[in-house]
């Protein structure tokens, strides 16, 4: 089974003050796809420089050609599906189709209350990610969408002309728990996930990896139930959450292991952080590079 190699870009640096350097690079290496996150603030970095995702991916639409783009992910935290959907259609028409939207529930943090809102509780959460994700679908796909549900309205809503790919860019749904699973298996062209969020800290490779594996088989279960095939479906792994953490860029050695590894659970893309000094991304600039040119050719020798 072939490997996909994509990367996290961070939108911590000016664009003009590396930023746009960061995604030519990034074609340059030849990932597959690089990603951003969709925050509006993040964890550590909260403090700190962080640009929007659709600016940010709109601009690395217009300095890159061949490089696929995406988000990794957008959650409802701070978005509603109307405005998102001409968001995401007009970013497919400008980068020429190249567009992945990762989308998950969203959690308790920074984002959750930004807008002034309580924080939802999961209960909550799952709720309106199971609206969500279906008003989205048609809202990118149908020519006019109203619609009246318990947390997000429509009326007579246009995207015209529609995405560039057809019927719509790709869905890559992150999804851990049996209603996410099934929205993958309905709605899904990829499903993402970091791994268990309990083993993290305290987990070894050993357990996580047994818990991806359980991971896998429910997303299966999930397809199965609707009669649809897994098979085509692209698997992605973002890194850095899981107990080797960010170690796996150490060497080119180091990452070989860890993505064979997770390629034989049936992962079909792994998603390496683009390193940033002083942060829990740091890595050696070189090694990463390395990484990206010359990890999927020992792979696969």
């Amino acid at each position: 089974m072939s490997l996909r190699l994509s990367t996290v870009i961070l939108p911590v640096r000016r664009w003009h003050e590396g930023g746009r350097d960061q995604w030519l690079r990034a074609e340059q290496l030849g990932f597959h796809t690089a990603y951003t996150y969709d925050h509006l603030s993040w964890r550590t970095f909260r403090d700190g420089p962080w640009f929007g995702a659709v600016p940010t991916l709109t601009a690395a639409a217009t300095a890159t050609e061949r490089l696929r783009l995406g988000t990794l992910v957008t959650s409802p935290n701070f978005r509603h599906p109307v405005t998102l959907a001409k968001d995401l259609m007009s970013l497919d028409d400008i980068s020429g189709g190249r567009i992945t939207l990762g989308i998950g529930a969203g959690g308790n943090g920074f984002d959750a209350t930004a807008l002034g809102q309580e924080a939802w509780s999961p209960r909550e959460r799952a709720d309106r990610f199971a609206e969500f994700v279906p008003l989205l679908d048609r809202l990118l796909t149908e020519g006019s969408v109203s619609h009246e549900g318990t947390f997000y309205s429509a009326e007579e809503a246009r995207n015209i002309p529609g995405c560039v790919q057809r019927p719509r860019l790709p869905f890559a749904v992150a999804a851990n728990g049996p209603r996410g699973m099934r929205l993958a298996a309905r709605h899904g062209q990829a499903w993402v996930t970091t791994g268990d969020p309990k083993l993290f800290e305290e987990g070894t490779p050993e357990q996580s990896r047994e818990a991806l594996r359980g991971q896998l088989e429910r997303l299966g279960a999930a397809f199965l139930e609707i009669g649809r095939d897994l098979e085509p479906v692209e698997k992605i792994l973002l890194t850095g959450f899981t107990p080797e953490a960010n170690t796996v860029l150490q060497s080119v050695d180091a990452f070989v292991d860890f993505a064979g590894q997770h390629r034989d659970l049936g992962f079909t893309e792994v998603v390496i952080h683009a390193p940033i000094p002083d942060s829990e991304f740091a890595a050696d600039e070189g090694v990463f590079e390395k990484i990206a040119t010359e990890a999927l050719a020992q792979l696969d020798s």
